[in-house]
């Protein structure tokens, strides 16, 4: 039974609340900034215990780390199971400043009631706005054509080679109604595009909220032009996207990939793409570094990007940003602006 979220303790007084990073040296310099590390001490309501990331299972660390309230965790960060939440049992709040804390949320950070949030919402914009620059591109026949230029095949002729080339009216098919996939919603509506989405969490009311039509994952995948997986990778989902789904793919659609390879059945799709009929475009594969013989690597109308879709540079910002931000919200009041509660982390990437 997971408990309600911990209290702050009672006191006469405003008092700061200990904060600290926890999380490898490389992320944390990637990050956080100077200027994130005075925000938090120039607050008055947070306490900074170290100018640097500390780790519960070094010695000194631990003794910094007493009595700690909130902790900013990020890419690499240890799992916090039952063992190092022994070791802050003060700890009220994860503030992740990262996407996915499933690789940091152990179950019993939710059975200590301990509150949890990310920065899945920042990292989304550049995903989607990725995404979109992928579904104008695909459209276009862009990659095709440059790869026809590179080889000398002569004059390119897309309109007779492919179906479809253009933006105008096209279907985009998107799977999954997550953050990313909203985010691209959100972003097609200065597109002359129909937007088809497929979601179980999803209905038709809210649907018609977004301004999209709701279908089933194998109607979406049959009836459009792009399709762009937005799904969590979760045990319901792994190799979702099977041979059965891929066959239905329409000649000269586009499959997009920015969620997870896990998801898709790479093998069904390597094999689909020989026949030169459909073409992919993935930022992600499983295993995310291809080895040198994968199919994928030379099947043709293939385009791969090495998982750059997400927070890069100075994209980094809005992570920072975003956790600072719900770190100093939770040591004014004691509450985060955009907690993750256990029944959503279900279903959550």
């Amino acid at each position: 039974m997971t408990s309600a979220p911990k209290p702050a303790p009672v006191s006469g007084s405003r008092r700061a609340v200990p904060v600290a990073f926890a999380m490898p040296e490389a992320t944390f310099r990637r990050v956080f900034s100077r200027a994130d590390l005075s925000a938090l001490h120039e607050s008055g309501t947070a306490r900074l215990l170290a100018d640097r990331p500390l780790d519960p299972d070094v010695p000194g660390d631990l003794e910094l780390l007493h009595g700690v309230e909130v902790l900013l965790t990020g890419w690499g960060t240890a799992p916090l199971d039952a063992r190092r939440l022994d070791l802050l049992p003060d700890l009220r709040a994860v503030v992740h400043s990262a996407g996915t804390v499933r690789p940091v949320v152990d179950d019993e950070v939710w059975a200590r009631g301990v509150a949890v949030t990310s920065s899945t919402a920042a990292n989304a914009v550049p995903v989607a706005e990725y995404t979109v620059a992928m579904i104008v591109l695909a459209a276009k026949r862009t990659f095709t054509a440059a790869e026809s230029l590179r080889r000398d095949d002569g004059p390119v002729d897309l309109e007779k080679d492919w179906p479809e080339v253009g933006l105008h009216g096209i279907t985009v098919g998107l799977i999954g109604a997550s953050r990313v996939g909203r985010a691209v919603i959100e972003r097609l509506r200065d597109y002359d595009v129909r937007i088809v989405v497929a979601d179980p969490c999803l209905d038709d009311a809210e649907a018609s909220e977004l301004g999209v039509q709701r279908v089933e994952l194998a109607e979406l995948v049959a009836c459009s032009d792009i399709v762009s997986l937005h799904a969590p990778l979760l045990p319901a989902t792994r190799g979702m996207i099977d041979r059965t789904l891929i066959e239905r793919l329409r000649p000269g659609a586009t499959f997009i990939n920015t969620a997870r390879g896990a998801i898709v059945d790479q093998e069904a799709l390597a094999d689909r793409l020989e026949r030169g009929d459909v073409a992919a475009v993935l930022d992600v594969t499983e295993p995310e570094h291809l080895p040198a013989g994968a199919r994928l690597r030379t099947t043709p109308n293939t385009f791969i990007t090495p998982h750059i879709a997400g927070s890069m540079g100075n994209e980094l910002r809005r992570l920072a940003a975003n956790a600072i931000r719900e770190t100093l919200a939770f040591t004014a009041t004691g509450t985060l602006l955009a907690p993750i509660r256990p029944e959503e982390f279900a279903v959550q990437a």
